[in-house]
């Protein structure tokens, strides 16, 4: 691999001249011309009635039309997101990313009568359909958007609720994205003052310094409770819009979209929370272990993801991407490839600088074929795990490049699979290469810091969005509940282990207001076991898991999680056993943790 690697991406392969791009613009006037001649095609068979629709010919012209539109609407879509992510004083991608999204309403409200169309065909033709070329490849997509489709209002009134929604729900979240793009912090540190960023101050919250971390986290609270107004008003009409829209489709749970997104059952989300909770004991021991070891009674919300001692040494970009190349490699070839594919051809933005919205992300391209990963990369060891996870990611987009773009559309629970899978295979070879017991015990309190992230940090969000939804069901939530209601998911998630928690979380954290996505949260927990399983899997069976492994992949759009878990690990998820066999081996760490540091 060459280097030294830029840390700054190519977007310019896609479209040169970046938010002012005149070829982007020219892709958006294709993008909605082909739109508004799909628009018509479906219009038209609409009227001339079911006994027309039932076409084998016409049906695959219309399908072809939305598998071309999609893979436009993504590049589009992944274009302006990387433009925004990377300079959030960009008013032109600003702009764009409402053009994007008034498009991208405009295919769903054609999409909800082409949706009709197919719940219109008479079941033995449809099964007949399925059956034969070119459906057969598309058959669980196409036959999942029937099912959907069937339970949701008629073809004007969901795309009366599609149009709305670009002003209003979608606009409400980039409302907040605005307000998040306006954060600053002034912080003192060596002596000087810095203005941070929301990602650049969220990057230092992990110092090893506890006074550094302790005033940094007092100022952050207090910057977001300034913000909070804002922030509640957002969250209040995201939910609102929600529910009102759950009730006049007669949809009773919460729950049934996330659900259905992440094609997962009811039972099996309740057999993973229960099975964590049940195992939470031995995590509370290892939060008071850490806190002896810092030498305090108990820790405070900015001590969980704290590094333990001061054997964690800086890790370098180059090094980091070395680490990871050869991490893969012992592995999978093709992942090691790939990545060095990602990390000499730019794929990559992780240079830290101020203007950068926080967090990190994957996002494809898939007319072009390629990822592009953002992050900000401070040379710890938690960001050589984001980029191994975003990598994760990356790889799984590139196993199905080839695929109809409706078997591309995996869930998000799957897709945090992948990422999680290429996260454990770094985690554990840097435990392997650590040079002294020190070092080692560092990385292993990293990778448990991942476990606690996804037992209790994601559980305090999921219930708190739980008791947040009840509560928005009788009116507007006020930012003292708010605050309250997050408090008292903490505190319950974490089994009241913490001295101080984060009132303010639900305005800082940018999952509450993604939009495309409700209850952001339970997939990462989902998919963090499921990657467990699949790494012991791994492990057992050596070189030859690496096809396999690309198989299970590539089924991640054709079918439901537990019918993925049956058909390639031989497993049932609405049983404790899978569960518990993947929580154990974060037992396990915590365990060799304990016994470290007696």
């Amino acid at each position: 691999m060459k280097q030294p690697l830029s840390q700054v991406w190519d977007l310019d392969v896609f479209f040169p001249g970046g938010s002012s791009s005149e070829s982007f613009a020219q892709f958006l006037r294709q993008l909605e011309r082909e739109l508004e001649r799909f628009s018509e095609e479906v219009r038209v068979a609409a009227e001339e009635g079911a006994h027309e629709n039932e076409s084998a010919g016409r049906l695959a012209g219309l399908v072809d039309s939305v598998q071309r539109m999609t893979l436009m609407l993504r590049e589009a879509d992944s274009f302006v997101s990387c433009l925004t992510a990377q300079n959030q004083s960009d008013r032109k991608a600003v702009q764009l990313t409402g053009q994007i999204t008034a498009i991208g309403a405009a295919f769903s409200s054609a999409l909800t009568r082409f949706d009709q169309l197919l719940a219109q065909i008479a079941d033995s033709d449809w099964e007949r359909l399925l059956g034969s070329d070119p459906f057969r490849k598309i058959a669980f997509p196409l036959d999942e958007r029937r099912r959907l489709a069937k339970e949701k209002l008629s073809p004007e009134l969901e795309s009366l609720i599609a149009d709305l929604a670009v002003d209003g729900y979608h606009g409400w979240g980039e409302a907040y994205n605005t307000a998040v793009g306006k954060f600053k912090l002034d912080f003192e540190e060596n002596g000087k003052t810095v203005t941070l960023s929301a990602g650049q101050a969220a990057n230092k919250l992990h110092s090893p310094d506890r006074e550094v971390r302790s005033r940094l986290f007092a100022q952050w609270e207090k910057a977001w409770s300034e913000s909070a107004d804002y922030a509640a008003d957002a969250l209040n009409r995201l939910a609102g819009f929600r529910i009102q829209t759950y009730k006049h489709r007669g949809w009773d749970s919460i729950l049934k979209e996330p659900l259905d997104i992440n094609r997962m059952s009811e039972r099996t989300l309740s057999v993973m929370w229960d099975v964590i909770e049940r195992n939470k004991s031995v995590f509370v021991d290892y939060l008071k272990r850490k806190a002896e070891l810092f030498g305090i009674e108990s820790l405070s919300w900015h001590d969980v993801e704290a590094p333990v001692g001061d054997a964690a040494k800086e890790v370098p970009y180059d090094e980091a991407a070395r680490l990871i190349v050869e991490s893969f490699g012992k592995f999978s070839p093709k992942m090691a490839e790939f990545a060095v594919k990602a990390f000499e051809g730019r794929w990559i933005e992780a240079e830290d600088r101020p203007g950068k919205r926080p967090g990190g992300f994957c996002t494809s391209f898939p007319i072009k074929g390629q990822t592009r990963i953002f992050m900000t990369y401070a040379n710890t060891a938690s960001n050589v795990a984001t980029l191994a996870h975003e990598l994760g990611h990356a790889y799984h987009q590139e196993v199905m490049n080839d695929m109809p773009a409706l078997a591309q559309e995996y869930a998000m629970n799957v897709a945090e699979t992948a990422s999680t899978f290429a996260e454990m295979i770094v985690a554990d070879a840097t435990l392997k290469q650590a040079s002294s017991d020190a070092e080692r015990l560092a990385l292993l309190e990293d990778k448990i810091q991942r476990s606690v992230a996804f037992f209790m940090n994601i559980h305090a969000r999921f219930l708190f969005e739980t008791e947040f939804y009840e509560e928005r069901k009788k009116g507007l939530v006020s930012v003292e509940r708010l605050n309250e209601l997050m408090t008292d998911a903490q505190r319950r998630a974490f089994r009241g282990a913490l001295s101080e928690y984060h009132p303010h979380f639900w305005a800082s954290k940018l999952h509450f207001y993604i939009t495309s996505v409700p209850f952001y949260n339970f997939p990462y927990t989902f998919g963090y076991l499921f990657s467990s399983g699949i790494y012991a899997a791994a492990l057992r069976e050596g070189a030859g898991f690496e096809d396999k492994y690309v198989a299970l992949l590539r089924d991640t759009g054709s079918m439901t999680v537990e019918q993925l878990a049956s058909k390639h690990l031989g497993v049932d998820l609405t049983q404790p056993d899978f569960w518990q066999s993947a929580v154990d081996l974060a037992v396990a760490d915590v365990k060799a943790f304990l016994d470290m540091t007696r």
